[in-house]
């Protein structure tokens, strides 16, 4: 376990490889952010979305919460969406879940989890929406990652009912994403999720322009 000295100190060594590199690096950082994605994902400690990505800072606005989930009372994740996506003006927002995610894993038992029951019901509304699918799986390894899977599309499905992302994709074609990193491989994964075919029965009634 590293100690709060060797925090500080992987900073200092962290500030001087910057400014070696561009000794302007700070200075330029300060002057804004125009990241092109929002990406909401979870916030298990193994699951970084800069290093996954790629990406340097400034280049992704993020959101991380138990399971990547986009829940509309949730005041923390609607007000990163919004401003996001209204005042940063990105064009894609990915949400990104991972196998072995212990927040899912928590909603496939069976048990009291204490404050944690709120938030986990949202994941057992999906087991609940896809739960013909799920139960047809007997490997529960299996039907464990493809809640995970099914966990993402029903998140991205509630970012596309919300006001700001359909404005922003009917004025400027923002779109939406949804991901699962395999923590085994490290890979990313794009589910390719047919969108229109999954809205296709529901839309009407959550259309707000």
């Amino acid at each position: 376990m590293k100690t709060i000295d060797q925090i500080f100190e992987n900073n200092k060594a962290w500030v001087n490889e910057k400014l070696a590199g561009d000794s302007h690096y700070f200075e330029n950082l300060a002057k804004g952010q125009q990241p092109e994605f929002l990406y909401i994902g979870c916030s298990d400690s193994r699951v970084t979305a800069e290093d996954l990505m790629g990406v340097k800072p400034g280049e992704v606005f993020i959101h991380r919460n138990i399971a990547n989930l986009v829940n509309n009372v949730d005041l923390n994740v609607m007000s990163v969406i919004n401003y996001a996506i209204r005042h940063l003006k990105v064009n894609h927002v990915v949400v990104c879940g991972h196998y072995n995610c212990g927040g899912v894993k928590a909603a496939m038992n069976q048990q009291d989890m204490g404050i944690l029951n709120p938030w986990l019901r949202n994941i057992r509304d999906v087991y609940r929406l896809h739960r013909k699918e799920l139960d047809a799986i007997d490997d529960m390894d299996k039907r464990y990652n493809r809640l995970v899977e099914l966990n993402v599309q029903e998140q991205c499905v509630n970012l596309i009912k919300t006001a700001a992302v359909q404005e922003a994709y009917k004025d400027r074609g923002l779109r939406v994403h949804g991901w699962v990193f395999d923590i085994q491989t490290g890979k990313l994964i794009d589910l390719n999720i047919d969108f229109p075919k999954i809205l296709a029965d529901i839309m009407e009634i959550y259309k707000l322009f």
